[in-house]
């Protein structure tokens, strides 16, 4: 009798483990972080925000959750996305002294890992077109800026606060991967920002203002788009609702 190994079923576990490996690399970070590395924390920000940047189309594209419907996958990429995104890079803020001292830095601290928790839990944290719904936890990139940037533990605590409480604004945040409006710009902007981050963390602690720049760029191309499309989506239901009424 042959025994024939289910190879589409091996490839979606090994797909599980591709999106599990980013806890690793949230590990890596923690240890680099506690270490004074925060450079080397940062490269493996990297890597991890492109396990996640590319693991879900890989499930898409081999039909994981199909064949594997014993596991919940959605539950690992979050719990995988809030080391990476928020516990990692908080504690990198910490390790790397730009927190302000004392209880005050201790309550900047805690408001991301806080206002992450509710944004994680929220049925409707995704939109079914494929927004994120409230700032969502971007803590890498802030912590990234912070750090090549060197900002001061005030302008760091004034940053999550205010990215904190934006958290429960329901803005449309673009969810790059799924996004079906602007969809290749978009893209092809997020995968100048990585090349952009990856040569900036080249150069640190002396990276060369104009790549900075272009990277900030990308960033205010984002939220200008996110903003935009919020406010479109706005106007259609208000539209709409007229029309119904």
């Amino acid at each position: 009798m042959s025994f024939t190994i289910p190879w589409r079923r091996v490839r979606a576990i090994a797909v599980h483990l591709y999106t599990a490996s980013g806890a690793v690399c949230a590990l890596l970070m923690v240890i680099s972080a506690i270490n004074h590395a925060p450079t080397t924390a940062l490269w493996y920000g990297l890597i991890a925000l492109v396990i996640d940047s590319t693991d879900g189309t890989l499930v898409r594209r081999y039909g994981v959750t199909q064949l594997t419907p014993e596991f919940d996958g959605r539950r690992l990429d979050d719990i995988v996305d809030y080391l990476t995104y928020v516990f990692a890079p908080v504690l990198l803020l910490w390790g790397a002294d730009l927190l302000p001292p004392g209880p005050l830095g201790m309550f900047v601290a805690a408001l991301p890992l806080l206002a992450s928790c509710y944004q994680f839990c929220r049925v409707d944290a995704k939109t079914e077109d494929h927004f994120f719904l409230g700032f969502p936890s971007y803590w890498n990139v802030l912590a990234f800026y912070a750090i090549v940037q060197q900002w001061t533990p005030m302008v760091v605590a004034i940053s999550l606060i205010i990215c904190a409480i934006m958290v429960f604004v329901p803005i449309r945040y673009l969810y790059p991967s799924r996004t079906l409006a602007f969809r290749r710009i978009t893209l092809a902007i997020s995968c100048i920002w990585v090349c952009l981050y990856a040569s900036i963390l080249l150069q640190v602690p002396n990276p060369n203002p104009l790549l900075v720049d272009l990277s900030l760029l990308c960033v205010a191309y984002y939220v200008i788009m996110s903003l935009y499309l919020t406010w479109t989506s706005s106007v259609q239901q208000w539209r709409k609702q007229r029309v119904a009424s």
